[in-house]
């Protein structure tokens, strides 16, 4: 008894501490269900409670006047190589699925700060482009302030990057004088390194098919070699693992689509995209998405044919279509890239504002719980000053998980006392210069 005393008592000190904010006054951009002028969202703990108006507040919440601003989902970003500093590419193997992103995560990065001062509260961190199969990409929240062991979101699915084109087959990189130049070296090269691996991948399967079979006859068999490369291709093929794909070319995308076909393998996700537009049915009829850039080309030779309306053209042929920044800079202000498909294309503002919210979310497959402000989802959030679509609206509290991790007031006030810190130090330096010169 005074053990089940002990449990009710610490369940009621959990819940009393429970973190309950309300905003009110604002517009709530929901995404999925309008928008709702004069209303208010209630954060408890980590979790979207009540959307709506005239919401109460409950007694000890955190309550936020928005009056004449703009609630929107935290943006979320589904080309990311922030917080990976000098681990981008492991650029010795044509196939370097092996190595994890998750496993060089810093938690120090100043831009995950800076992205959260633009509204983005969640990215997918990815394996450089160096590969025609990269390392394991990790889908992360940008939980500032916490342990790095807390940023990756536990139940996300595993993903994994492709790179075709320039990139992996290493047309902007020549090797030191002497050194042989790595495979491959042309765009039959990738989609064949793409092909083995996929080949060596149901060899493995088929060798592990066969030991389980012997297993179960009770014949006393060897298991095969285990093969974290392999293992991770294998998952692939059992859909464990999603595929994202740099991509730029129509024709190498047609052909990664092709190959996809022929393999059993699934594409998630083709990333730039650029030349999408050439080929939008085909890339809709299998089901994959695109992330892109709005108005980036001609930056190499693969970027030439990419045009602004890229995005209205692969929306209006059913591609589900993110904006993504594959940039610590334009991630801070994705909401810019969206509102640009208006000015190109002429997407609503309802379709504009999906491109980096309930988009993406439906690419990283988490719009069960991020992208929309819905109750039960996560409390992942921005107060915007103007309309999130505006070129004059900043960002002035950012949620992620119901914890405020960007306020623009108190990030004010820290930026006056680090100046009053340095002109003290400097004033003290200065004090002991003289000090020391009079001796």
């Amino acid at each position: 008894m005074r053990k089940l005393v002990a449990v009710l008592l610490f369940a009621c000190s959990a819940f009393a501490q429970e973190r309950v904010t309300l905003i009110r006054n604002a517009t709530i951009l929901t995404i999925t269900n309008g928008t709702i002028e004069n209303g208010s969202v209630l954060i408890r703990g980590t979790k979207i409670a009540a959307v709506g108006r005239d919401l109460a507040a409950p007694a000890g919440a955190q309550v936020i006047d928005a009056s004449g601003k703009f609630v929107l989902p935290g943006i979320i970003d589904t080309h990311s190589h922030t917080a990976i500093e000098g681990s981008v590419n492991e650029i010795s193997l044509p196939n370097s699925g092996n190595v994890r992103i998750a496993d060089v995560l810093t938690a120090t990065d100043i831009n995950v700060y800076r992205q959260l001062a633009g509204g983005t509260t969640a990215a997918l961190v990815l394996h450089g482009s160096a590969n025609s199969i990269g390392g394991q990409s990790q889908i992360v929240k940008w939980k500032w302030g916490h342990p790095i062991s807390e940023w990756p979101i536990p139940d996300a699915p595993r993903t994994i990057k492709f790179a075709l084109g320039e990139n992996p087959k290493s047309a902007n990189f020549r090797p030191p004088e002497g050194q042989p130049r790595q495979y491959p070296a042309t765009r039959m090269g990738v989609e064949e390194v793409i092909r083995k691996s996929f080949v060596d991948a149901r060899d493995y399967l088929a060798a592990w098919d066969e030991y389980d079979a012997k297993k179960k006859r009770g014949e006393d068999a060897i298991p095969p070699r285990r093969d974290l490369l392999m293992e991770e291709m294998a998952d692939i093929l059992r859909g464990k693992v999603d595929i994202h794909s740099h991509c730029y070319r129509a024709d190498e995308i047609l052909m990664l689509l092709n190959l996809s076909d022929e393999l059993g393998f699934k594409v998630r996700e083709l990333q730039h995209v650029l030349e999408g537009y050439k080929v939008a049915p085909e890339i809709a009829a299998h089901g994959v998405t695109g992330g892109t850039f709005i108005d980036w080309w001609g930056y190499k030779a693969e970027a030439y044919d990419a045009i602004p309306y890229n995005v209205a053209l692969m929306t209006r042929n059913n591609v589900i279509v993110s904006v993504n920044s594959d940039s610590d800079e334009l991630a801070r202000h994705l909401n810019q890239d969206a509102a640009k498909s208006m000015k190109y294309g002429g997407l609503s503002e309802d379709e504009a504002l999906r491109l980096c919210t309930i988009n993406p979310a439906k690419q990283l497959r988490l719009d069960h719980r991020m992208g929309s402000i819905e109750v039960g989802k996560d409390a992942d959030l921005a107060i915007w000053t103007a309309h999130p679509l505006s070129s004059y609206a900043r960002v002035d509290t950012t949620f992620v998980d119901g914890e405020i991790v960007f306020d623009r007031q108190r990030d004010l006030q820290q930026r006056e006392a680090m100046k009053r810190e340095k002109q003290q130090r400097l004033k003290a330096e200065d004090d002991a210069a003289k000090k020391e010169k009079s001796k």
